[in-house]
């Protein structure tokens, strides 16, 4: 991956569990893939974010960061066009970190949305949570990206990185690029099967979420029993038919058709027949990208070189932030960068 005068895209995933679901890929990895054709990317694994609330096991948190890398690569994430790396790899995002948390005020950290979600559903409350979106501002304003791609769900994120480079800029003289929120509007949003109110998401009951390395009986078996409504008529209206609207969104996301041409075709059906379809079609996306996935996992040390490799292209980037952050601040440089 060779520097270039692309604009610079940046985004992170958190090795949380050792499957990817469906939501991720629909409503995040798809936007990742398309974006190396337009962006230099730098796309990390955040393993520091993946201690702010229940740290996994160290082994668990070794293989799922592995696991992560290899489901980045058969989504279609290329190591040759794009930097894949470990967040804890680049020391640059806690050193940077430090000097924005001390530009973020406490109540700022309080009203971030998710820290207060967090807080009402009685997670266990760490220093690491409350400050977790400076560290993700640290994470974006290394790189100096131009577009950070999210879902509507870190939107808020993404503006308080804005606030804190303006910030830095205003006080210090100019230093960050102020990211924009790169949003793709035709990005569905999947929602639980279960609990078709909520988004798909790993801190709901496992019934409602499509793991991507879920066996093709067990993807089905959810996807089967997922709640629908009283009707019968399989039409797209999230206010009204919330479960059907997900699940044409989903059959729609994975076979590249269009919603409309969806509810035609299933114009007078039942739901189960949208139901064996949104299986068929699920399964049928995830068998290859399974198979995929344990290849590159028989050879953990390849995957550790291709870490190993975007860690060697974002270090230089986010040395060279750290380096002029630290001078505009005043620290003293050490006296081998004098």
């Amino acid at each position: 991956m060779a520097s270039t005068s692309l604009p610079r895209a940046l985004s992170g995933i958190q090795p949380t569990s050792a499957s990817f679901h469906l939501g991720n890929y629909i409503g995040a990895l798809r936007q990742w893939v398309a974006l190396q054709e337009t962006h230099e990317v730098f796309y990390f694994l955040a393993d520091l974010h993946s201690l702010t609330l229940e740290p996994p096991l160290p082994a668990d948190l070794t293989y799922r960061s592995r696991s992560a890398a290899a489901q980045l690569i058969a989504a279609g994430v290329n190591p040759e066009r794009s930097a894949i790396f470990l967040q804890s790899h680049v020391g640059g995002h806690t050193q940077l970190s430090w000097v924005l948390e001390c530009l973020t005020g406490y109540g700022e950290a309080q009203r971030m949305t998710q820290f207060k979600d967090k807080m009402a559903r009685g997670a266990a409350v760490s220093l690491g949570l409350l400050t977790y979106p400076t560290l993700q501002a640290a994470d974006i304003l290394i790189y100096q990206a131009n577009h950070v791609p999210v879902g509507e769900d870190q939107r808020q994120h993404v503006e308080l990185t804005r606030n804190l480079a303006q910030r830095f800029n205003a006080r210090y003289g100019e230093t960050f690029v102020v990211p924009d929120v790169y949003i793709t509007k035709e990005a569905a949003k999947i929602l639980d099967l279960q609990d078709p109110s909520a988004k798909m998401s790993k801190s709901l009951p496992e019934a409602g979420t499509l793991n991507l390395l879920d066996d093709p009986s067990a993807l089905a078996k959810k996807i089967k029993r997922a709640v629908t409504d009283t009707e019968t008529e399989i039409r797209y209206d999230p206010a009204t038919k919330p479960g059907v609207s997900n699940l044409l969104a989903i059959l729609a996301a994975v076979t590249d058709r269009s919603v409309p041409a969806l509810e035609a075709e299933f114009s007078g059906q039942g739901y189960g027949a949208l139901k064996n379809a949104v299986a068929d079609a699920v399964v049928a996306f995830a068998e290859p990208f399974n198979s995929r996935v344990a290849e590159l996992m028989a050879d953990p040390a390849e995957i550790d070189r291709i870490l190993a490799r975007g860690a060697e292209q974002a270090q230089p980037v986010a040395a060279a932030t750290v380096t002029d952050v630290y001078e505009r601040v005043g620290f003293v440089p050490p006296l081998g960068r004098r």
